[in-house]
């Protein structure tokens, strides 16, 4: 079920939340009960997703315990390594099998397979945790911690990608403690703006860039209507995610839970390099501490450091999706961030506001490539961008031009969601009745719209 659903915002949340509050005082019990909510939840999608996260959950525990007995070194690589196969078969199995035939020539048949939800982020969650054993963490769990730690529901489809060291230790906190309101208060506003950000802004936007780049993809678009859909993607790919992100932190809040954050106003950056301290951030330090330093980072030359970033970013470009649009979008941003570290290493600057201006049109750039279905259509509409294609016009109903204009204010100068539901929000009684009049506001409008899935759920 979505965040963003009638049936979990009225249904589940309220049930769930009640009986973990129920059983605050008995630990074990209120674990038991988010474990079994959060495989209901998950196989509400596809109950064929549910045996392949229990199993591979329950392989990394004892992979986990093999190691707390044995101490041998090479256990959790071997917990890498199946975590690595299974991820590489469902996901990639057939991206690889069209890769090989298209080479030789050979006729693609394609196998189908299963893809689970989520599967990238909770893969990535079981890895950092058995690296994290291989460099001497001694951190071995309770099957009841595990579990929770890898299916708590807020933070299992899409991140964002939680270390354990970040959240099992809040397991044991009396979820009835003083914070108790605060939590509350503050989890459910953060919620509602991550509601507001998904169903208002993203889905509206998605109205409006989804038309665009399925024409683009039968026929050019005009200079105008080429910039438009992808100003438009760019602010729903970001109100989606970040929005996703919200109500994550929200209700893992709501639950006396702490989530890292996810996103810090991404589009104000003023280099690549920057961005990527601000977008996707769990994902960009696990990339950074993962693969990137091990490589050698940058305590090696100049030459040996570009080489790092950049096959760590084709790398995080094949984590996005099965399709060599998104590898070679991480090898642009790859290269970027190459240029990037020699610029600075050159003791060379831009004044701000164009070095954000060129970091801005770069990232659209690329979120052409992320969007476009493939190579012929994102080069032809980066060509109509470029004016080849006439200037032509475009007509758009106020709604929309209301969106993209409140889009990018919130997006460039407004103060972010956590900032707004964390520090500047009181919890006060009477935002009660702002807060949850929008929240209304915003069932209605998810019941007049078709089902809108988040654009990460694909990777």
């Amino acid at each position: 079920m979505l965040f963003n659903s009638q049936l979990f915002i009225v249904g589940f949340l309220p049930i769930v939340l009640a009986l973990y509050y129920a059983l605050a005082s008995h630990r074990r019990a209120r674990q038991a009960l988010i474990v079994l909510a959060s495989l209901v939840f998950y196989g509400w999608w596809d109950i064929r997703f549910v045996p392949l996260l229990a199993g591979l959950t329950i392989a990394n525990w004892l992979i986990a315990r093999w190691f707390g007995t044995s101490r041998a070194r090479f256990i959790p690589l071997l917990g890498v390594a199946l975590n690595l196969a299974v991820l590489g078969l469902c996901k990639y199995a057939d991206f690889f099998r069209s890769t090989a035939d298209a080479l030789l020539g050979d006729a693609f048949h394609p196998w189908h397979l299963i893809l689970p939800l989520g599967i990238s982020f909770f893969v990535f969650q079981k890895i950092s945790y058995l690296l994290d054993l291989y460099r001497g963490d001694r951190h071995v769990y309770s099957f009841l911690d595990f579990c929770m730690f890898v299916v708590f529901f807020p933070q299992l489809i899409a991140g964002p990608i939680v270390r354990h060291n970040e959240i099992i230790h809040q397991f044991r906190l009396d979820p009835r403690r003083p914070q108790m309101w605060e939590n509350l208060s503050r989890g459910f506003a953060l919620f509602v703006i991550g509601v507001t950000k998904k169903v208002a802004l993203a889905d509206t936007l998605a109205m409006l860039a989804d038309p665009l780049f399925d024409k683009a993809a039968t026929t050019s678009l005009s200079g105008i209507e080429a910039w438009v859909a992808t100003a438009a993607y760019t602010l729903q790919i970001y109100f989606d995610f970040s929005g996703y992100s919200d109500m994550a932190i929200g209700l893992a809040l709501m639950f006396g839970l702490a989530l890292p954050f996810n996103f810090n106003a991404p589009y104000r950056a003023v280099s690549i390099r920057d961005f990527w301290r601000r977008w996707h951030m769990t994902l960009s330090r696990f990339l950074r501490d993962y693969l990137y330093i091990p490589l050698g980072g940058n305590r090696c030359g100049a030459l040996r450091q570009a080489f790092n970033v950049i096959l760590t970013m084709l790398l995080g470009g094949l984590w996005h999706g099965a399709n060599w649009t998104f590898v070679v979008w991480g090898g642009l941003h790859g290269v970027a961030l190459a240029l990037n570290h020699l610029w600075q290493s050159l003791g060379l600057r831009l004044p701000r506001p164009f070095a954000w201006a060129i970091t801005l049109l770069f990232v659209m750039c690329g979120w052409v490539l992320f969007r476009a279905a493939d190579f012929a259509t994102a080069g032809d509409m980066l060509r109509s961008m470029l004016g080849q294609h006439g200037l032509g016009y475009i007509t758009l109903d106020r709604e929309y031009v209301a969106v993209l204009i409140g889009g990018a204010a919130i997006a460039l100068l407004g103060p972010t969601s956590q900032e707004t539901a964390l520090q500047r929000l009181l919890p006060k009684a009477s935002l009660a009745i702002p807060v949850g009049a929008a929240l209304a506001y915003l069932l209605l409008l998810v019941g007049g719209r078709l089902p809108n899935v988040f654009i990460y759920f694909q990777f």
